[in-house]
C-alpha cells in the first residue's frame, strides 16, 4: 500500500490523474452538447425530447457519461482491483450492493445536480471518488459550464484547473462568526424542517444551488461557509457526497454528521441519512452544536 493511502501500490498516481482528466473533460463536452440540444461526441446519440416521450436528454446524458466515465476506468488502468459503483448502474435490476466489498472502489455520479440541468442552469456537475475502506480519498468534480475541473486528494491538497491544465489556488472566506457566515443551500430539495432549522441559525445569507459539488466548489472559492443537507422524502447517496466530502476535506474543510461522526461509504446500503454538514471548518463544532440542539428538541431521529 502506499504511504499516502490514496491509491493502492500498483498504481502510479500522476498517470491516474492523467486519465481523469481526459475522462473529465470528454465528459464535459457530452454534457455541454446534451445541454444545448447539440450532437454529443463519441458516437452517442443526441437525445429525444420529453415531450418526444424519448429518455428525454438528462437520462441519454446521465447514460452516456456513465458509460464513458466506466468505459475509461476499466479500459485505460491496467489496475483491475477495484469496484466500480455509480448512480446509474444502482438503478439496474442486477444491481446488489453486496458485490462492492472489495477495498478500493469508484464511486461515480455521472450528473449530479439533474434539475439545474433540465431548467438550464450552469449548476451541475460530474462527481468521480475513489473510496479505501469506505472513506473517500480522492475526489473530483468538473463543473462544465464554469470550465473548472476541482481535484482533492486526501492528505495532499486540493486544487482546480481550467480546460488548459493550469492550476489555480482557491481561498476558505474568513468568516468564523456563524451571524456572519454564508449557508449554501439545495434549490430544489427545500422541506419545511429544513427551512425551520435555518431560521435558527442566523446565517448572514443563504445561497440556493443545485449539485453538491457545486456547492461545496462555492465554500472553496470563499463564496459561502457551510453546507447542511437533511433527508426528507428521500435521502442523498454515496455518489452524491463522496467526491465532494474528498474535495472538502483534502483542502482542510470538514464534512460530517451534524454529530460530528464520519459519513462511511458502501455500507449496508448506500443511502447518507440524517443531517450532514459541509463547511471550512474554522467553526464546523459550534455549527454542529446548534444543529444537535436544535434536533434534540425539534426532530431527533435527523441527528444521526
Amino acid at each position: 500500500m502506499s504511504i499516502d493511502l490514496v491509491v493502492p501500490e500498483e498504481v502510479e498516481l500522476t498517470t491516474l490523474l492523467d486519465e481523469l482528466r481526459k475522462l473529465s473533460w470528454a465528459s464535459a463536452d457530452v454534457l455541454k452538447a446534451y445541454a444545448r440540444g447539440e450532437q454529443p461526441p463519441y458516437g452517442f446519440q443526441k437525445s429525444l425530447t420529453i415531450e418526444e416521450g424519448g429518455d428525454g436528454p438528462v437520462s441519454a446524458a446521465d447514460m452516456a457519461v456513465n458509460e464513458l466515465l466506466i468505459s475509461g476506468l476499466k479500459d485505460n488502468l491496467t489496475f483491475k482491483e477495484w469496484d466500480i459503483l455509480s448512480e446509474e448502474t444502482s438503478k439496474e435490476k442486477s444491481f446488489q450492493l453486496d458485490n462492492f466489498e472489495r477495498d478500493w472502489c469508484w464511486i461515480l455520479d455521472p450528473l449530479d445536480g439533474t434539475k439545474d440541468f433540465l431548467q438550464g442552469s450552469e449548476n451541475y456537475a460530474v462527481h468521480i471518488a475513489l473510496a479505501y475502506k469506505q472513506k473517500p480519498k480522492i475526489g473530483i468534480v468538473l463543473i462544465p459550464e464554469k470550465n473548472e475541473l476541482w481535484f482533492g486528494i486526501v492528505g495532499i491538497g486540493a486544487w482546480f484547473e481550467n480546460r488548459d491544465g493550469c492550476k489555480n489556488n482557491f481561498s476558505f472566506s474568513e468568516r468564523m462568526d456563524i451571524s456572519k457566515m454564508v449557508l449554501i443551500s439545495s434549490k430544489n430539495h427545500q422541506q419545511s424542517i429544513l427551512k425551520k432549522l435555518l431560521s435558527t441559525m442566523c446565517f448572514a445569507e443563504t445561497k440556493t444551488i443545485g449539485s453538491v459539488g457545486c456547492k461545496v466548489a462555492s465554500i472553496l472559492r470563499g463564496e459561502a461557509d457551510v453546507y447542511i443537507s437533511l433527508s426528507g422524502k428521500t435521502s442523498p447517496k454515496d455518489w452524491d457526497m463522496a467526491a465532494p466530502h474528498a474535495l472538502i476535506e483534502a483542502a482542510g474543510g470538514i464534512f460530517s454528521h451534524a454529530d460530528g461522526t464520519n459519513l462511511i461509504y458502501q455500507s449496508t446500503n448506500y443511502f447518507q441519512s440524517g443531517c450532514l454538514i459541509a463547511s471550512h471548518g474554522k467553526s464546523h463544532q459550534k455549527i454542529c452544536q446548534k444543529v444537535m440542539e436544535f434536533f434534540s428538541i425539534e426532530e431527533p431521529k435527523y441527528i444521526v
